[in-house]
């Protein structure tokens, strides 16, 4: 008989965010390398992680429900993410079906923690605790802390950044990743509670930035996603605020990379600089998803936000003045406290004017936790909905309009997936997973169809949409995708 160990299958699920995703990928290779089968599919799994998410009602009533599921299948079950962080024993009392809820602290030692899991033996629960008092409250002192951030571990502090191994393991071939900047937040807004699970804000180091990138190109990847909680802060506890703006040429220069896009950038943190460093820099998607939130002075100030509907459609026509076809995007909350009928047709002044190419409309709702729950002047839930349906149907309205405007145009399209006849990609207008995207059809002359594969750029040209989604004709190969053996 063999003395090999028997392979032990763990499924990692990641919901939530793209941040969460880069965090299952350190996950997955901190268990790759202590001997674990990893995979995305728990049918078959000894063990079944949740990586969960914390931010709002729906997301985590789906985070149980996928908990619930993988139990049903007979594997061992353990939460993990942003919301086993954030509820931790009261989640482990509550759900006795899963086997552990596990923190962020306990990433570090992830391989010991499932084998404690599959052994049958019982591991406490963590503390909830605000994550923002482990770290100095000076940015620039942040990074001496030895405190556990997922998304940010090295394998060797001695060794210079741009030499370290990466710790990660893809858990898809699809040609678009994700690049975590930073992590966590030192804003305040009252609505949310994600700096009190995720910490204060922290910056990775630039050079660690593209050694991943270039780690990442060489395993297919085509398209960056930089992503944050607060992508406009980068650098600032690094000793340069401006850093992104230097950052992205030298992502846009790797080689491979043909296109790395910015998200989540805060509208009062949006410098000149930085938009014209995404406006006109070659490689790097002139696409502005950016958290306005709302556009009443009077609610941005009870949120803890800054702006107006001016000042945001300025900073908007700041980025076409550079780039006319510049894509952008943004999320809105109605009926939050003291939001009255006036706040909420500026809001839909605000979005008639902006021309966004995707709008994301949640409708309020108390979190534990966040100052917004403790305001007065609620708004009644009959309200709520019905603000929530009338600017849910403008958005839906104004987006397929403002795809409409783009008939006619070319646009260069990343293909992301072929199924059969079925060419699917997106323009830089279009963010994975959150926006629209473009199919690709024949069309009198340009590329045949058939030569085209996943992680292709190519340009096209727009003849027709479906809602916010666009159908183009390939004209020209910009970047055929390496081949693989």
């Amino acid at each position: 008989m063999s003395g090999t160990p028997p392979t032990r299958r763990v499924a990692l699920l990641t919901l939530g965010c793209a941040r969460n995703e880069v965090d299952s990928e350190e996950l997955a290779a901190r268990l790759d390398a202590g001997g674990w089968e990893v995979g995305t599919d728990a049918e078959g799994a000894d063990v079944v992680v949740v990586n969960t998410c914390g931010f709002v009602e729906k997301a985590k009533q789906d985070s149980i429900d996928t908990l619930l599921a993988a139990a049903d299948t007979g594997a061992k079950v353990v939460a993990a993410g942003c919301m086993a962080e954030r509820y931790g024993k009261e989640l482990a009392d509550n759900l006795p079906e899963a086997n552990a809820v596990l923190g962020f602290d306990d990433y570090t030692d992830i391989t010991d923690r499932l084998e404690s899991v599959l052994r049958g033996e019982s591991l406490d629960a963590h503390t909830p605790r605000d994550r923002r008092e482990l770290l100095p409250i000076t940015p620039v002192k942040r990074q001496a802390a030895k405190v556990v951030v997922p998304g940010h571990a090295t394998v060797d502090d001695h060794t210079p950044a741009h030499l370290r191994k990466v710790l990660r393991r893809r858990l898809d071939t699809g040609p678009v990743a994700s690049l975590k900047l930073a992590s966590g937040c030192d804003r305040r807004c009252a609505f949310c509670a994600i700096p009190a699970f995720r910490g204060a804000f922290v910056s990775r180091d630039p050079q660690e930035l593209l050694a991943e990138a270039e780690w990442l190109a060489k395993t297919g990847v085509r398209e960056l996603v930089l992503v944050s909680e607060n992508s406009t802060s980068y650098g600032k506890d690094l000793g340069d605020p401006r850093l992104l703006e230097k950052l992205l040429p030298q992502l846009a220069a790797v080689d491979g990379i043909v296109r790395v896009r910015a998200s989540y950038l805060q509208p009062a943190e949006t410098r000149p600089g930085l938009v014209e460093a995404i406006a006109t820099t070659p490689g790097v998607a002139a696409y502005f998803d950016l958290s306005f939130q709302h556009s009443s002075e009077p609610v941005l100030r009870r949120m803890r936000r800054f702006g107006s509907t001016e000042r945001f459609l300025e900073l908007l026509d700041s980025a076409r003045k550079l780039a006319p076809a510049a894509g952008a995007r943004s999320n809105f909350i109605v009926g939050f406290p003291g939001e009255t009928r006036q706040d909420v047709d500026e809001l839909v002044r605000f979005l008639t004017e902006a021309r966004l190419d995707a709008i994301g409309v949640f409708d309020y709702s108390d979190e534990d936790g966040t100052e917004a729950a403790g305001l007065d002047r609620k708004v009644s839930d009959a309200t709520i909905k019905r603000r929530y349906d009338r600017v849910v149907a403008l958005a839906e309205e104004l987006c397929a309009q403002r795809a409409e405007d783009r008939i006619g145009d070319t646009v260069e399209v990343l293909i992301d997936a072929i199924d059969g006849d079925e060419i699917e990609g997106r323009a830089e207008h279009q963010a994975p997973e959150v926006d629209g995207s473009t199919s690709l059809v024949a069309g009198d002359a340009g590329v045949d169809l058939s030569v085209l594969r996943p992680g292709d750029l190519v340009r096209a040209r727009v003849t027709g949409t479906e809602g916010v989604d666009l159908i183009a004709v390939p004209v020209e190969m910009i970047s055929a995708a390496p081949v693989t053996r």
